[in-house]
């Protein structure tokens, strides 16, 4: 049992009559954020090969417990915070053009599509808005949106907390379907949401399942197993994909905490290959090549066809790291105090570091233009960064 298990466990133990809600919340931020069990790696020298340097930056609310990433549309920025606000930031200027603030609290977004802006609320709510920031609809979903809210055609997919992905009409959000499934009693409270490519939403589950669901009438069409859930405390067996999977020609890849990471074929869910790599932001993929962090900090490059290793960078452990952000010949990822490192593509050696603030990065990244970088934090900061 790893040392943070066994926190965890002695942690649940004590807790006695407490709710499962209290432990779910319990595990979740001993693990990953809120309780340092292990000290961030000291930083490590190196010659810089790369000048990055930020563009623009803006202040918003505060993330709270809920991850946020910015969108990119039409050549504009938006971004949400948990106190409500909502901005639209010119992408090549940085100007504001505007920010609103709603009577809801937001604990995901942004997602934009169809000309909509689109944030989820923790009373489970999505909102609606134009482009211009008119609130066009409000739908009620069964729990808090955690994830960002996605678009396909006519239909808008978001992911309630309880792990039920809903269809709702582009126009007026009513809901046009629902999918569910059984999870296991023990989850992790995450930000997972889902990726649609060619009409199929991918979406990742507790005890390491891997759904694919129809975006049009929220069919399903497969489940796949990536990682089976093993040892003998429930904490041991928490095997959650709780990242993006990343889709990729015939491919989608995803990953579990505690678990492996996998390539599934997309037509028949099958398992091509897996290994024993465990993490909980993420993945990212790009040119053949599949970017993961792990667990515990490192960072690994992967071929797409087998799952070998091209490379390992060991030097940001304990450091909790964002999902990589393939930057075609470099490769960025945030941190837990604000730093954001951009390796090698080739080998992994560090080539540039930029700090933002004092707080986390979140742990999706967006990529705004060839070589330029968006970056939220927890404390509101948001940063275009480039490396150009």
């Amino acid at each position: 049992m790893t040392r943070s298990c066994g926190i965890l466990l002695v942690s649940l133990l004590m807790a006695g009559c407490a709710s499962l809600t209290d432990l779910k919340r319990d595990v979740s931020e001993r693990m990953f954020g809120r309780d340092e069990l292990n000290p961030p790696a000291e930083l490590v020298e190196f010659t810089p090969t790369a000048t990055p340097k930020i563009l623009w930056s803006h202040r918003l609310g505060a993330a709270a417990n809920f991850d946020f990433s910015p969108a990119v549309d039409n050549g504009y920025v938006y971004a949400a915070s948990a106190n409500g606000e909502l901005i639209k930031v010119n992408a090549a200027s940085g100007k504001e053009e505007w920010r609103i603030r709603s009577d809801e609290r937001y604990s995901a977004g942004v997602g934009t599509g169809f000309n909509l802006v689109l944030a989820g609320t923790a009373t489970g709510h999505v909102l609606a808005y134009d482009q211009q920031s008119r609130l066009l609809w409000k739908s009620k979903v069964s729990s808090e949106v955690l994830s960002v809210p996605r678009v396909h055609d006519d239909v808008v997919v978001v992911r309630a907390g309880d792990g039920r992905i809903f269809g709702l009409n582009v126009i007026d959000g009513s809901r046009k379907w629902v999918f569910e499934r059984s999870t296991p009693a023990l989850t992790l409270r995450s930000s997972a949401g889902i990726v649609i490519a060619d009409g199929v939403v991918y979406a990742g589950y507790a005890g390491g399942k891997l759904v694919a669901v129809r975006a049009t009438d929220g069919t399903s069409l497969w489940e796949a197993t990536v990682a089976q859930p093993k040892g003998t405390t429930e904490i041991e067996r928490i095997a959650d994909i709780t990242s993006l999977p990343v889709v990729d020609g015939p491919a989608v890849f995803a990953v579990a905490y505690q678990g492996k990471v996998a390539a599934v074929d997309r037509a028949s869910g099958r398992v091509g290959w897996s290994r024993d790599i465990s993490s909980y932001t993420g993945i990212n993929g790009e040119a053949s090549r599949l970017y993961l962090t792990h667990a515990q900090g490192a960072v690994y490059s992967l071929e797409y066809a087998s799952g070998k290793t091209f490379w390992r960078q060991g030097d940001l452990r304990y450091r909790q790291l964002s999902a990589p952000l393939p930057m075609g010949d470099l490769i960025a990822v945030g941190d837990v105090q604000g730093y954001l490192h951009f390796l090698q593509r080739d080998d992994g050696a560090f080539a540039a570091r930029i700090k933002t603030d004092d707080s986390a990065i979140m742990p999706q990244m967006t990529e705004l233009d060839s070589g330029v970088l968006l970056a939220q934090t927890r404390n509101g900061g948001l940063f275009a960064v480039s490396t150009r």
